[in-house]
């Protein structure tokens, strides 16, 4: 059965792209004057610590931590250090993302360890073994100097007036490990999927996995946000709950979305390779269910595409038709809905306000999007 499509009102869908580019800039503006920057040293680390910020993507989790705290009755402007440390917490999970996918680009433009790969060619005359093995070292420095910032970042969170410390102490531990950790074991599970055989991988395993690589930041976004807007140390609280479970419902929604733009988006408005997933071997919902339905045909045209960094486009293709047949691609576009309907159901009781109607528009387009 078909769960029940959304439609997408025109001008909330404008308000709210116009709303995230206002608090991205903000966001932007705050990471570009911090002091920090001057001890991002020598040239090279520090132009790979600062090549996916000054690419910049949406800035989307940050807006759900300003949004969540303004639902709370909060002050965005007491929650931007918070906002900024997310931007920069995220920036650094990608490049590492990226070397662990060994994906060669990213917001339209070459990765950080395929970038110093290709300067350590240019710049140092490195043989391309030693160049390779540069960029994805920068890379992984430029990840751990990012940690470090994204802390000192949060811990302004004390500086802002009437903001409780203890409450900046609880989220600098929560992100620092607690949520930390949920995401290092959904890309743990992520890398292990791939050589794992599909028949001992079931769904749950690959919903279990997508909570912690995607769902656990826009989580703690949903949670951080909504105590700063309380200035409180209470995660149990009834609101902190009902936004920090939102933003996981909908961190799951956006995953699964992604895969299917994996599969079937337009790749000049992803930034990304498309069909790259299949080509890793990513056990994917969609390949789940594909291969748990397919008849042998169908099953080969996969499998032939599935895990082979040599598939040519017209495999990659056949696998993807493939999945769009035996109805794998829709299956998946029908549990992100589900998970959006779920999310909207958590704000139920969260007062009314401009910034509750902004979250809402978010999940209203969240399987709507195509980049």
């Amino acid at each position: 059965m078909r769960v029940e499509r959304i439609v997408v009102d025109g001008n909330a869908r404008s308000l709210f792209a116009k709303t995230l580019a206002e608090r991205k800039e903000r966001v932007m503006s705050y990471i570009f004057c911090r002091p920090e920057i001057a001890l991002l040293q020598p040239p090279h680390l520090r132009d790979a610590s600062l090549h996916y910020l000054r690419l910049s993507g949406k800035s989307l989790r940050p807006a759900i931590l300003l949004f969540a705290c303004g639902a709370a009755g909060g002050d965005e402007q007491t929650a931007l250090p918070a906002a900024a440390a997310v931007e920069v917490y995220h920036t650094w999970t990608l490049v590492h993302d990226d070397i662990i996918d060994r994906d060669v680009k990213r917001r339209g433009q070459t990765t950080v360890h395929e970038e110093f790969r290709r300067r350590a060619e240019t710049e140092l005359r490195y043989p391309p073994a030693e160049a390779a093995h540069y960029g994805v070292s920068i890379a992984i420095l430029a990840g751990d100097v990012m940690q470090g910032w994204c802390a000192s970042i949060l811990s302004d969170l004390a500086l802002q007036p009437g903001c409780d410390p203890r409450l900046v102490l609880y989220l600098v531990k929560d992100l620092m490990m607690d949520t930390q950790a949920r995401l290092a074991a959904g890309q743990t599970l992520d890398v292990q999927f791939e050589q794992t055989p599909v028949e001992e991988v079931d769904e749950a395993d690959i919903l279990d996995m997508l909570s912690g690589k995607t769902s656990a930041l826009l989580e703690f976004c949903g949670r951080a946000g909504t105590l700063i807007g309380l200035n409180a140390v209470e995660p149990e609280h009834p609101q902190v709950r009902a936004l920090a479970s939102f933003a996981r419902f909908c961190g799951l929604a956006f995953q699964l979305q992604d895969d299917v733009l994996g599969v079937v988006g337009d790749e000049t408005r992803l930034g990304k390779t498309v069909g790259s997933d299949i080509r890793e071997g990513k056990k994917t919902l969609i390949i789940y269910h594909a291969l748990r339905h397919a008849d042998a045909r169908r099953r080969a045209a996969i499998l032939k595409a599935l895990g082979s960094s040599a598939a040519s486009p017209a495999e990659v293709q056949g696998a993807v038709a493939a999945l769009a047949e035996l109805g794998s691609i829709t299956y998946v576009q029908d549990k992100a809905l589900a998970y959006v309907h779920q999310a909207m159901a958590c704000l139920q009781d969260i007062p009314p306000s401009p910034y509750k109607d902004l979250l809402l528009a978010w999940a209203n387009q969240m399987v709507d999007r195509s980049s």
